[in-house]
């Protein structure tokens, strides 16, 4: 982004167009480039001087000015003195002091005391005293990023993303929905998704308009919202095609800015935003610590957008059975406007069957509407309490074990001599839960593992007090027994342990 002082717009017609570098200002750009490189070892106050004659020569000194604040941050301005400004300052001081310094042969002589008290002479002592005002820095290196043709590129990106930051609302439509999506999360931008009935495909968000809800439109502007904001630009930019309208807020005259991948705007270093992370620190904290928990459950982010209506919406997350198909959405409703919160409202009443969870920052106060709509609501403070979404996730597994237990029969012969109930359970798509009421007339179960009595029995007979474990987990191995433990205490017996290293089979 350029400062808002070196912004260059058109007012024409009531709108509001960003005046881009064009191609004809190449040898402009190579000249600002030029300068700087030229003026490398030399004080900023030269370097100044320069582009002030340069921006005579132009036809707009913004242009220069914002060219040259690019570079800018690619130089490095350096303090060149022989001793330390400060040091040099105090020592003329308390010379000038002792000396009593009215005339010219008296200042002169106390920079020579002065000198002499730190080891530098008079003059280096005089140089020292004021290098490091910035005009006196010193250009020490610059190393631009961009030839000519870059340095246009960004200038003309820079002056996009400093006329969107007095936006109130930003509309776009763009050929990488997903990327332009995870860029608004990752930014943690307020946005919401609009349907176009006349569009093909519910579920193609490049035929969707994606609004983007700007800082203006806060209690407040800030300054970390509004840069933001204006960050989003490099990810729709990237896209091969786009389009964007926003509304802006013109020191309080409301204009419209247009921009589209026909206009000079492009990306031209470092990668855009577009990598999915967390909305907040709140999501990704509750994300890492459900990651730590045994549930029948995974947790995707970014699940596909809902329709509500005329508009769509993307929960933060969403919750799938591992047994069947279910899917629990969630969402996170943060400290928000009360405008984003009624839309976020809006939204949660148009879904149709659809289950949805919402935790609800307590400041919020609108648990009961939320409940009132047909949802699940959790109140949290600070962060999301992981035992409170368990606790809703294991009130819809067992709904879920029981539907699904009911469509099992009353009995069950599965073919092999050995089998695990996980297996049982996988061939028949439910949770081990479900086959509770499930009765195995052919199998004895042990522990959790099916085995016919006929194994049993031979086992018991290859099995002998004495034996040793690990020939025993081995005999056990052959019939595809997992479970030891379970099984030697079936056949009756114990394992008499001889340190870590194994042990002995002997009767309980």
């Amino acid at each position: 982004m350029l400062t808002k002082d070196l912004l260059r717009v058109s007012r024409a017609g009531g709108g509001y167009h960003p005046q881009f570098a064009v191609r004809s200002h190449r040898p402009l750009a190579a000249r600002v480039i030029g300068t700087y490189q030229g003026h490398v070892g030399e004080p900023r106050a030269a370097l100044e001087d320069a582009l002030t004659a340069l921006e005579r020569d132009a036809d707009d000194f913004k242009l220069v000015r914002g060219l040259a604040a690019l570079l800018e941050r690619e130089a490095v301005f350096e303090t060149n003195a022989a001793v330390d400004p400060e040091r040099a300052r105090k020592a003329a001081f308390e010379a000038a002091e002792a000396v009593g310094v009215v005339t010219e042969d008296e200042r002169t002589m106390a920079l020579i005391r002065a000198g002499e008290s730190l080891d530098v002479s008079a003059d280096d002592l005089e140089t020292a005293l004021y290098a490091d005002l910035e005009d006196r820095q010193v250009l020490s290196a610059v190393e631009p990023r961009w030839d000519p043709d870059g340095l246009i590129a960004q200038y003309n990106l820079s002056l996009a993303q400093t006329a969107l930051f007095d936006a109130t609302e930003v509309r776009v439509r763009s050929s990488d929905p997903k990327a332009l999506i995870s860029a608004i999360k990752r930014l943690r931008l307020m946005y919401e998704i609009r349907r176009d009935e006349g569009a093909a495909g519910d579920g193609d968000l490049s035929e969707r308009e994606v609004v983007v809800t700007g800082p203006t439109h806060l209690f407040r502007a800030t300054r970390r919202y509004g840069t933001r904001f204006a960050r989003l630009l490099r990810t729709v930019a990237n896209a091969d095609r786009w389009q964007l309208g926003a509304t802006i807020d013109d020191r309080g005259t409301e204009r419209t800015l247009a921009l589209s991948d026909e206009d000079p705007v492009r990306v031209p270093d470092a990668e855009p935003v577009a990598e999915v992370s967390f909305d907040s620190g709140v999501e990704a904290e509750f994300a890492a610590r459900f990651s730590n928990l045994d549930l029948d459950w995974t947790l995707v982010r970014e699940p596909e957008p809902l329709a509500t209506g005329t508009r769509v919406m993307i929960p933060d997350f969403a919750f799938e059975y591992e047994y069947g198909d279910f899917r629990l959405y969630f969402e996170i409703m943060g400290f928000w406007t009360p405008e984003y919160v009624a839309k976020k409202l809006s939204q949660l009443a148009a879904l149709e069957d659809v289950d949805m969870l919402v935790a609800v920052d307590e400041s919020l106060g609108v648990g009961e509407e939320i409940a009132a709509r047909d949802h699940r609501a959790i109140p949290y403070s600070g962060t999301v309490r992981v035992k409170d979404v368990a606790d809703v996730l294991r009130e819809y597994e067992r709904q879920l074990v029981a539907e699904s237990a009911a469509t099992l029969p009353a009995e069950l012969c599965p073919d092999a001599d050995v089998i695990g109930l996980e297996t049982v359970a996988a061939r028949h798509d439910v949770s081990t839960d479900a086959l509770a009421d499930v009765s195995f007339p052919e199998h004895d179960q042990v522990g959790r593992t099916l085995i016919r009595p006929a194994v049993l029995e031979t086992l018991a007979d290859e099995i002998d007090p004495g034996t040793d474990l690990a020939a025993a987990n081995a005999i056990l191995e052959e019939y595809g027994i997992t479970d030891s433990s379970a099984v030697l205490s079936r056949l009756g017996y114990r394992v008499e342990w001889e340190g870590l290293a194994g042990g002995t089979i002997v009767e309980r």
